[in-house]
């Protein structure tokens, strides 16, 4: 496919520009103050990027999301907005045609669903662009005579005659050990390679600890002469950070919707707590999922990896930490957690997250699962895991702030 005379791969420009979208996706511009080490109120847009107006008043890292779901619905990286993104002459704070034409946007969409459906997001980016720069307006015969694609919703009705969602989550409870076994499990840590979107950096090596009931740091280390810097996400019960190469702003500490999902990863973790995180539980019809896609540059890396599996899924929608939006997919055969979607929210509409568990193993009595696929709309990190330990000694400072980096 082209799109204005550039080739367009599956997986589209926004993606296939992951780690472009981590430097280069500001609305604003450059770094207007540094960030201090830790504050109990949210660091805001205008507080640390020059030139913010349309997304004044969010948390930094909602803002970056916020430019995940136009990257996204566009099918855009940054040097579509930003004149020379991508090089030491970029100015971010210059107001070109593109990027004041995002800012009435963000204005009209607002409007929209402020006047016509009660402030709900009902309108967002997606609804008209889907992944074009320009909205298709007429409809065109393929789309009526073929076979259309079912997309689910992102909040699910509850479905006459499905087993109550209790009933699915008990199952995993005990396809992923009991409920007494799984009250046992206090930590584990694991260790494996990543392989990032691209496959940037090559094979990192990566560390999975957690703590209960609610710690979790994902620590990925690539090597010194890639040049890429290591890539760290951190949860200490309270505080969330990140860390992510060739980022603007280096890392960061969460306070938006980011905190709330990495604080629901973190609880997740242990499989027995899960029916006290989550709220307003739903069932929703049963479905089939696919095992997201790879591109051959990450897939290549990873010989092992089993992709495009499809799955027949029992699905549970609830709420989690401060009404984050949570889809949860069990194997209807098995009753094992096969995807986690959970959904922040930013000005301009839902941010989705997605995890995928597979290779399930059994350490010590207990289901964990040796292969996670991490994606987000700025990335993707495929972790295969060679070792679980569970309940092993993990320091707390292994879920704070990430250490300085080194020199190189």
């Amino acid at each position: 496919m082209r799109l204005r005379g550039r080739t367009k791969s599956w997986s589209g420009r926004g993606i296939l520009a992951a780690t472009e979208i981590a430097v280069v996706a500001l609305m604003g511009a450059g770094l207007a103050a540094a960030q201090p080490a830790s504050q109990d109120k949210p660091l805001l847009a205008e507080q640390v990027f020059k030139n913010i107006r349309a997304l004044r008043g969010i948390p930094v890292d909602d803002f970056l999301e916020t430019m995940g779901i136009m990257t996204a619905a566009l099918q855009f990286d940054c040097s579509d907005c930003h004149e020379a993104a991508g090089t030491d002459k970029v100015d971010w704070a210059a107001d070109t045609p593109r990027k004041i034409m995002a800012r009435a946007m963000v204005n009209m969409v607002a409007t929209i669903n402020r006047t016509n459906f009660g402030g709900r997001q009902m309108v967002t980016c997606w609804t008209c662009h889907r992944n074009r720069d320009k909205p298709l307006v007429t409809p065109t015969m393929e789309t009526i005579y073929s076979e259309p694609a079912l997309v689910q919703d992102d909040v699910i009705a509850q479905f006459p005659g499905l087993p109550a969602p209790e009933s699915i989550l008990d199952k995993y409870i005990q396809a992923s050990g009991g409920a007494q076994r799984l009250a046992g499990l206090t930590s584990f840590v694991g260790k494996g390679t990543s392989v990032g979107f691209g496959g940037f950096g090559g094979g990192g090596d990566v560390e999975i600890a957690a703590k209960a009931p609610d710690k979790r740091a994902t620590i990925i280390l690539f090597k010194e002469e890639t040049g890429r810097g290591d890539q760290i996400r951190t949860y200490d019960g309270r505080t969330g950070w990140v860390r992510t190469p060739l980022n603007v702003l280096g890392e960061f500490q969460l306070t938006g919707g980011d905190l709330d999902g990495y604080r629901l990863d973190a609880q997740l973790s242990f499989p027995g707590q899960i029916k006290q995180i989550l709220t307003n539980l739903k069932t929703g019809p049963p479905t089939t999922i696919t095992d997201l896609p790879a591109p051959s540059s990450q897939a290549s890396l990873q010989q092992d990896v089993t992709l495009g599996q499809s799955h027949t899924v029992d699905v549970v929608q609830g709420t989690g930490p401060r009404g984050l939006l949570v889809t949860l997919y069990f194997d209807r055969q098995t009753g094992l957690l096969l995807r986690e979607l959970r959904y922040g929210s930013t000005p301009i509409g839902r941010v989705p997250t997605q995890i995928d568990y597979a290779n399930y193993r059994d350490v010590n009595g207990i289901k964990l699962p040796f292969r996670i696929t991490y994606a987000w709309l700025d990335g993707r990190d495929s972790i295969v895991l060679t070792e679980i330990k569970t309940n092993v000694p993990v320091d707390d400072a292994k879920f704070a702030r990430p250490a300085p980096l080194k020199p190189r």
